[in-house]
């Protein structure tokens, strides 16, 4: 048997967390029926000092309750080696306070803690741009900041996304039609009239059958996507943007791009990764805090979140 493991998840303030969806919710509790510990961290109360990276830390008993999920021990200052991992799952904005965040665990993870997703990883990881690596299985892609290039690529194209590199949940991301009479005052202001850069990629039809969410956990694909599909008159299919989650099995085209990424992504220490897939097409890799996890489970019945922690007592036996 596991001996019990003390987690620690770093994450956004907990009394706002939506526990019937919340797909770091399912690892606590998958975690907690193990009898592991569980702990709550919050970002801004990491503290480097003498060599020593320490956080004001929060025990929680978690239930299955989703009117009353969890009870908040004594915050205690620990020294993240305390834990025997540490769970980096704060949303973005990723600014520069997440870059800070992600420095400070890099050193804990220099000095032996078990930090995933791996600190460096998430930052040299641009959710968008990322894809670039692996431009094989992308749609036509650029990115760029100059208008000129943006109105060249919609012309050549005729029917395009835009969307920024920072953004989550289906923000700010526009359709444009060569002829769109609004395309110049959406370029301007997505690249802040040419000081932003900026990412085009041909639209994708098959967005109506859905923006799949296709999960790796450590280098192991989850063998059922989450298929998001947009709301009627909407393009996007994010479900902070109204899209409608389906989970279904995956197709042999997204297995095929899935089981390709997965030992190099789990061989930098990313842990979680989402995939976005529309119409066999890579178009995002996620990995600050990919989520999904809550329904697969409930309508497939494929436990994601105990693969999550099934990994985790691997890397901490081994």
């Amino acid at each position: 048997m596991t001996r019990p493991l003390k987690l620690a998840f770093i994450l956004d303030p907990i009394e706002g967390l939506k526990p019937y969806k919340d797909s770091s919710v399912a690892m606590m509790r998958a975690a907690s029926a193990r009898g592991h510990e569980v702990w709550a961290i919050r970002r801004e109360a990491l503290t480097w000092r003498e060599g020593v990276v320490v956080a004001s830390s929060v025990p929680l008993t978690v239930r299955t309750d989703n009117y009353d999920w969890y009870t908040a021990g004594e915050a205690l200052a620990m020294p993240l080696s305390a834990f025997d991992a540490v769970l980096m799952r704060q949303d973005p904005p990723f600014d520069f306070e997440y870059v800070t965040a992600t420095w400070l665990l890099e050193r804990a993870a220099q000095a032996g803690v078990r930090v995933f997703n791996d600190p460096r990883s998430i930052r040299d990881h641009s959710e968008k741009i990322a894809i670039t690596e692996f431009a094989q299985f992308t749609a036509t892609t650029m990115v760029a900041r100059d208008p000129a290039d943006v109105h060249a690529f919609i012309d050549e194209l005729g029917d395009v996304i835009l969307k920024p590199l920072d953004g989550m949940g289906g923000s700010q991301i526009f359709r444009v039609r060569a002829d769109d009479p609004n395309r110049n005052v959406i370029v301007e202001t997505l690249t802040h009239e040419g000081s932003r850069t900026i990412m085009a990629q041909r639209y994708l039809a098959e967005i109506a059958e859905g923006d799949k969410r296709v999960l790796i956990i450590g280098g192991k694909v989850v063998p059922y996507s989450l298929a998001r599909i947009p709301k009627q008159g909407e393009t996007r299919g994010n479900l902070a943007a109204g899209g409608r989650g389906v989970a279904m099995e995956l197709t042999a085209r997204e297995r095929e791009i899935a089981e390709y990424l997965a030992p190099i992504l789990w061989a930098r220490g990313l842990l979680i990764v989402g995939l976005d897939v529309i119409g066999g097409h890579l178009t995002e890799i996620n990995v600050t805090s990919p989520t999904c996890m809550v329904e697969i489970a409930d309508q497939q019945g494929f436990d994601v979140a105990g693969l999550v922690i099934d990994t985790l007592e691997e890397a901490c036996a081994g």
